[in-house]
């Protein structure tokens, strides 16, 4: 028997690819809570899904635009959108989201097309969920573990687990008894015989209360964890910002093109994928301006209209590399349909998080990418909006050149080269150079000590005198 050319080994991106793309849910599978560690949403039957969204402000657009992102969140989560609704209201209903009629509706639309899960675009409190779920008689879930959902199966890192592990326990805590019955977690009032008082609440009960505190054992020790693995990270960000490479940091919204960026200006391998939330780590590569000068650029992950607060506070390693940067260049998805929309988003939760760090924010390089995707018409009104935006394709490179030139004007030089002849009196400077600065060669001559260095600009002006620059 003959076997089969092995193929090529392919790269741990393009594995990673297809393990994303085989990612499918199985239909009934027991979401029952016997171990803690399978409170993870990926066990939700996420099949067959009907949207619905309320419309409190802002024009029809914006409120199809919103459904439409929701649509991608759910076909991102392996789901497959069915039917898609939105319900003009002047505020959410405090009980079943949408109200009773218009929820019998949705039951009937439910029936109609078979669908197996309701996706409501906002998040929905514990009593909300439940209410809904009597009516409409299959799960529900909301656009927060939905995108928790999306984050579970793209985290690949030890701390990126953790994180997404953590963010889905705070998120489920409070909805153990809102998600009670579809998930048959509770046997009622009187099971097990009559009567009332004690022992009659059934193990339903009892089973939440263990859970509860299961789940709070479980995430005090993953707080100890990230704060472990947060301590790592530190130390290498600080190492990082020591050196003499200018730090730049690439925000942006969710599949803007920031990994796909990230590649075209450092010549990395980062995983690309036309997906929501295809990048969960920060990562960090090494480049190049045209002068010369280093400079490293880190992707981090993508950002959505109404992130999840767990989210934001579970994915801190990503926001403090925002922080700490010389540098924001903000990617736009330019064949977006509504790109300011999202310009708006990102820019909202970046000065969320440098207030609260109580700093001012980094400057800001605006790029709008995917040039080649978008109409002449499109761009032609994006280049009015956005006046100061560079225009690139990372996809065929054109504007590369350009935005290399910018990010260099942007950030200015910090030290200089410098070839100098220094008198052997002021060994004062010679000690300077070693301390403050990165000495390629010394030599010493008749006249002083020849130093070819890297130094800070200050320093540099102290040396003028000495040498050339």
């Amino acid at each position: 028997m003959t076997h089969p050319e092995h193929p090529v080994t392919p790269s741990t991106g393009e594995l990673a690819l297809e393990d994303r793309a085989s990612l499918r849910r199985v239909a009934g599978l027991s979401t029952e809570l016997t171990d803690v560690t399978e409170v993870e949403y990926r066990q939700l039957r996420l099949e067959r899904v009907v949207l619905v969204g309320v419309w409190t402000e802002g024009s029809a657009a914006d409120a199809d635009a919103s459904l439409t992102e929701l649509a991608a969140l759910a076909e991102t989560a392996g789901s497959e959108v069915l039917e898609g609704l939105v319900q003009r209201r002047d505020k959410p209903d405090p009980s079943t989201y949408i109200g009773s009629g218009k929820a019998q509706e949705l039951r009937e639309i439910v029936l109609a097309t078979g669908a197996d899960t309701v996706i409501c675009d906002g998040e929905l409190s514990p009593a909300q969920l439940n209410s809904l779920e009597k009516v409409v008689k299959v799960k529900v879930i909301d656009r927060t573990a939905l995108i928790l959902d999306i984050f579970a199966q793209h985290a690949t890192s030890r701390e990126g687990k953790a994180q997404v592990s953590l963010a889905q326990m705070e998120y489920m805590l409070p909805r153990l008894r809102g998600w009670g019955e579809s998930m048959s977690r509770q046997a009622g009032g009187r099971a097990g015989g009559a009567g009332g008082g004690v022992g009659t609440r059934g193990p339903g009960e009892t089973k939440i209360e263990t859970d509860r505190r299961r789940i709070r054992e479980r995430m005090s020790k993953l707080r100890r964890e990230i704060r472990e693995m947060k301590k790592i990270r530190d130390t290498q960000r600080s190492r990082r910002l020591s050196s003499d490479a200018a730090s730049v940091a690439i925000v942006g919204y969710t599949n803007a093109g920031k990994s796909s960026l990230l590649n075209a200006l450092t010549g990395a391998g980062v995983l690309v994928e036309n997906a929501l939330f295809a990048t969960l780590e920060p990562t960090t590569r090494r480049g190049e301006f045209d002068d010369g000068r280093p400079f490293v650029l880190t992707d981090t992950v993508g950002f959505v209209r109404h992130l999840p607060t767990q989210l934001v506070e579970a994915f801190r390693s990503t926001l403090e590399e925002v922080v700490d940067a010389d540098l924001l260049v903000h990617v736009v998805d330019g064949s977006d349909e509504h790109p300011l929309a999202q310009v708006n988003a990102v820019r909202q939760v970046v000065n969320d998080v440098v207030a609260e760090y109580g700093i001012a924010p980094p400057p800001e390089l605006l790029v709008v990418n995917k040039i080649d995707a978008a109409t002449d018409l499109s761009l032609a009104a994006l280049r009015r909006a956005l006046p100061d935006a560079v225009f690139v394709s990372a996809q065929t490179g054109d504007g590369l050149d350009r935005l290399r030139a910018r990010m260099a004007e942007m950030i200015p030089p910090t030290d200089a080269t410098v070839d100098v002849t220094i008198p052997y009196d002021r060994g004062d400077l010679v000690a300077r150079v070693h301390a403050d600065g990165r000495v390629d060669a010394t030599e010493h001559t008749a006249e002083g000590t020849r130093i070819k260095a890297r130094v800070p600009m200050a320093l540099a002006a102290s040396l003028d005198e000495f040498g050339t620059f």
